[in-house]
């Protein structure tokens, strides 16, 4: 039982025994006391004066002098207005400490057995993957890891949209300009080929309109006219039409991608259950719409197109297919929402997209639900706010954005030089040098993105993410490697570390120790209800930082009270077992030396 709810049944009964009242789970508001007083758990006495038809100081007096006659584990309490503050004696707090430990499945009581499906990663097949989709697979990744460790059956997938007018940019400026070009002839990364090829039709589409309007072609007229724009256009129709010569080309530069994107998956840490494609979906959506069309919630104009109205519901007029029958983005998404219920009966579809698409979500919602799908209201749109360098905002068409595999490469790179700075590579092999970096390059980077609330923006900072000081991964990273070479001290030592504490007159520090391994239940709860990842990441923070000043003022191996000394050494074991987990939610990995 978590902390509150055990406070509550405390405080429930003293109620019942001085007001004759049952006080309901709203009335008996607990929270954790504010630094600045004396207390483990403070209760809001505000709530209850209705009941006790009295001064918020003499009911708080009340209800802590009840509450500790009728349970020993409570060694004192203060009022402080309408605040009760209560605090328990350590005999307790090492109670608690040794029910986490011998429970194998502390911290995984809250799941409800949900069949939940995360979309996460949808990158385009016309261009390397990049820091914004770091923070999407990240997300994705560290959200699925939360809700299977709350005791839910969760489908990682990731949609690859790997058709389309932007991806036809991409096949048409390599047909014209890259003379065969292939990863093995240039040395290149299959994705990163491919996206060269998208920026050079941008330059070539930029060119040719200005040679248009140059000419004395209005510029309205001459956007609809530019002569590679109405070549990719035709690219579309073929592909659509299964030209042969078409889809072997697409095929073809497809499978660099892959090759490309398969290593990047594979250097972030990140991995899926099954892999979606647009062009295996949108035939399932183009069906929909026919649907649609014939069930009247859909309309065709006079040129062909197919559009639904959603104006009644203060949104727009919607596209769903082109006059030439090609289809965009919401029709793909409709069928796969479609194939997706049906393969998995999933109760939960949580969509990891950025915000700039929120209204694409509202619609995809709002067609379903016209369409008749009950479950429609089972999707969830995971709205995550930009990645934004001190210099702005990045623009994939105009080859402004950071590259994922460069920024990887970069992560790695600062973590050696740093340190070697600091001297902690010393006496260490190459490979495992190698290895500590790597993770710390990693580490700091995937804790950085996964530290900021996932609805808000962020600016990202790749040295100050690498510190080895402050909220950051290698300090985390660090606080584990030290307790870890203190536990390696303690076995050559030959000193046995108990696995369940015994009583011993333990400091405040320490009691905040526990009282932070003691929360991981409900901070997990917590992560899973907000779908949000921020909160391990700084609750990680919250116990490294409290171990390290703990460390700093307190002996561990020289400690000359066995007893104590014995409590320290199992309570620093446990921190770095709740560290490792912890991380490992994020997709962290942590170094047993650095």
């Amino acid at each position: 039982m978590d902390m509150e709810k055990l406070l509550q049944t405390y405080v429930r009964l003293a109620v019942e025994q001085l007001y004759g009242v049952t006080a309901t789970d709203e009335q008996i508001q607990i929270q954790i006391t504010n630094k600045d007083f004396e207390g483990d758990y403070t209760l809001v006495v505000f709530p209850l004066l209705r009941i006790s038809r009295k001064t918020p100081e003499i009911t708080a007096n009340e209800i802590g002098e009840k509450v500790q006659s009728l349970f020993a584990e409570i060694k004192s309490y203060n009022a402080v207005k309408g605040f009760l503050n209560i605090s328990f004696t350590s005999e307790f707090w090492i109670q608690r400490l040794n029910a986490a430990v011998e429970n194998e499945n502390f911290g995984l009581l809250h799941g409800n057995g949900k069949k939940l499906m995360i979309e996460y990663s949808s990158p385009n097949t016309n261009k390397p993957l990049h820091l914004g989709h770091i923070r999407n697979n990240l997300l994705g990744f560290a959200i699925a890891n939360i809700l299977e460790a709350c005791g839910n059956d969760v489908v990682k997938v990731n949609l690859v949209n790997d058709r389309g007018v932007h991806i036809c940019k991409s096949m048409l400026a390599w047909q014209k300009f890259g003379n065969g070009e292939t990863p093995e002839s240039s040395g290149k990364k299959g994705d990163h080929l491919v996206g060269e090829y998208y920026v050079r039709y941008d330059r070539e589409y930029k060119k040719q309109l200005s040679e248009l309007t140059a000419s004395g072609v209005s510029e309205d007229e001459a956007k609809r006219n530019v002569p590679i724009q109405l070549e990719v256009q035709e690219m579309l129709r073929k592909w659509e039409a299964k030209d042969t010569e078409t889809i072997a080309l697409w095929e073809k530069m497809n499978s660099w991608v892959y090759a490309g994107f398969d290593k990047t998956y594979k250097d972030l840490g990140v991995s899926f259950d099954k892999i979606y494609y647009e062009s295996q979906t949108y035939l399932s959506g183009k069906s929909l719409v026919q649907e649609g069309l014939d069930k009247g919630v859909f309309f065709k104009e006079e040129d062909g197109s197919v559009w639904v109205d959603l104006t009644s519901d203060g949104l727009d007029r919607k596209l769903l297919l082109r006059s030439d029958e090609t289809s965009v983005y919401i029709t793909q998404d409709l069928g796969t929402a479609r194939q997706r219920i049906d393969e998995y009966n999933i109760e939960q579809m949580i969509y990891v997209v950025g915000n700039e698409q929120n209204y694409h979500f509202q619609v995809l919602k709002l067609i379903l639900k016209k369409l008749g799908f009950a479950w429609a209201d089972a999707i969830y749109h995971l709205s995550y706010g930009m990645v934004e360098l001190p210099e702005g905002k990045m623009k994939s068409r105009e080859g402004t954005v950071v590259d994922a595999d460069d920024l990887i490469k970069l992560m790695i790179s600062t973590a050696r030089e740093m340190s070697k700075e600091l001297g902690k590579l010393d006496d260490l092999s190459t490979d495992e040098a190698e290895n500590i970096c790597r993770m710390t390059g990693l580490g700091a980077l995937k804790y950085f993105i996964l530290k900021v609330d996932p609805k808000k923006t962020m600016l990202f900072d790749p040295k100050e993410s690498i510190d080895f000081n402050g909220n950051t991964g290698p300090f985390i990273q660090y606080t584990y490697a030290r307790i870890n070479s203190i536990l390696r001290k303690a076995n050559e030592q030959q000193i046995k570390i108990p696995k369940i504490a015994a009583h011993a007159n333990i400091s405040e520090k320490e009691i905040s120790i526990i009282k932070l391994i003691d929360m991981y239940p409900e901070t997990l709860a917590l992560a899973a209800k907000e779908f949000s990842p921020a909160v391990i990441a700084n609750y990680a923070y919250d116990i490294a930082k409290e171990f390290n000043q703990f460390y700093h003022e307190y002996q561990i191996l020289r400690e000359e009270n066995e007893k104590l000394k014995l409590f320290r050494l199992m309570l620093s074991q446990n921190v770095a077992i709740m560290i490792k987990k912890l991380m490992k939610l994020l997709g962290i990995d942590v170094p047993d030396r650095m």
